[in-house]
């Protein structure tokens, strides 16, 4: 990790750049299609007051890094705070089609990577959402087969795989990359060290062919790839400053907000116990999530996959602005995008209303807040 990017973070000196459109791809920590499923809807609280809304629709993704919804709906701890507002959901696969959603009206409220939720916002020019809490932190990971790759100068002259061009991974591995020295053109990927753009659902059948070296990858990929035998060579959340950067946000709709603030206090309120309860009972949070999964996709990960992912991923409410802003200097170094206006993507009020009514500490949102 470069001194600066560390000196950037406590300073609190992040670039005012975000990651906008690029080449109409920019996805989630993407993890496959676009396809959109229903997920279950929870019943109202029976005697339960209900909010400004007779329902609430949240979206998120099948993935242990969006363990807070995952958890949150699986134990009722979302339903609770809502009380007689009926609690629905809709699970998705990548952030654009849940971006799509949030537009069109099908949620109010998702739990989504940076890129789309800076991606979504540039888009509508600040029009229709705001980054309202974190959710999760790291699991993010280099892992390499042992064979070809021994240390992190043996990178050089080899094929990594990331989820998608200009995706948070594809990112920080081409801005690692630069701080070794090493050149790369960022569009083709071609250079000292071999990008290769891949999706999540298909790295792992390409590493076992050898036709990548490796992958700088989001959880649970990066553990499926050990399970075949690779190495993890480097932890990403061992170059950021307190070792953590975010990696799953909670958006919502504008329009939601300023009809609803209620009914978004109460889902951030559920958010926030949850990560408590996910803090205070991490084994049966583990469970919980897995057996989400498993309803949600069909099949729950073995022991070997879930076990190292979810030790390596973190919930928390604050959405580490700093590091969103300083990812997108990033990228923008890495000459993949300009740099839009993101004053105002974040609004923490709701969140921090919570918060200081649960004795808790403020969040800050690192001048991306209001205007």
């Amino acid at each position: 990790m470069p001194a600066i990017r560390s000196q950037l973070l406590r300073r609190g000196l992040v670039a005012a750049a975000a990651l906008p459109v690029l080449l109409g791809t920019l996805a989630a920590c993407s993890y496959g299609s676009e396809k959109k499923s229903d997920g279950q809807n929870a019943g109202a609280v029976a005697d339960g007051k209900k909010l400004s809304a007779d329902s609430v629709k949240i979206g998120y993704f099948p993935n242990l890094t969006h363990s807070t919804a995952l958890v949150g709906v699986q134990e009722g701890l979302f339903q609770k705070e809502l009380g007689g507002t009926q609690l629905k959901t809709s699970t998705f696969n990548a952030g654009p089609s849940e971006i799509e959603a949030l537009n069109a009206g099908a949620i109010d409220i998702g739990w989504i990577g940076p890129s789309p939720s800076v991606n979504g916002y540039t888009k509508s020019k600040g029009q229709n959402l705001r980054i309202i809490a974190g959710s999760a932190s790291g699991g993010v990971k280099l892992v390499v087969n042992p064979e070809k790759i021994k240390s992190l100068d043996d990178v050089k002259g080899k094929k990594i795989a990331t989820p998608q061009l200009g995706n948070t991974q594809d990112v920080a591995l081409l801005n690692w990359i630069a701080s070794k020295g090493w050149k790369v053109d960022a569009q083709s990927g071609k250079g000292d060290v071999s990008v290769v753009r891949t999706d999540n659902k298909i790295t792992p059948d390409a590493y076992k062919s050898g036709s990548i070296d490796g992958a700088w990858v989001p959880e649970p990929t990066a553990s499926k790839l050990v399970s075949q035998g690779a190495k993890v060579l480097l932890d990403e959340a061992d170059l950021w400053a307190d070792k953590e950067f975010v990696i799953t946000n909670v958006i919502v709709s504008q329009k939601f907000l300023k009809a609803h603030p209620d009914v978004v206090e109460a889902v951030l309120r559920g958010s926030v116990k949850t990560n408590e309860w996910i803090t205070a009972n991490p084994d049966k949070a583990k469970a919980s999530a897995n057996t989400a999964l498993k309803t949600l996709s069909g099949k729950a990960l073995p022991a070997n996959v879930l076990d190292p992912a979810w030790q390596s991923i973190k919930t928390t409410d604050d959405p580490l602005a700093a590091t969103l802003g300083l990812e997108a200097d990033h990228a923008v170094k890495a000459g993949l995008l300009k740099k839009p206006d993101l004053d105002g993507i974040y609004d923490l009020a709701p969140l921090n209303k919570v918060l200081k009514s649960l004795g808790r500490p403020q969040v800050a949102d690192a001048g991306f807040g209001p205007k």
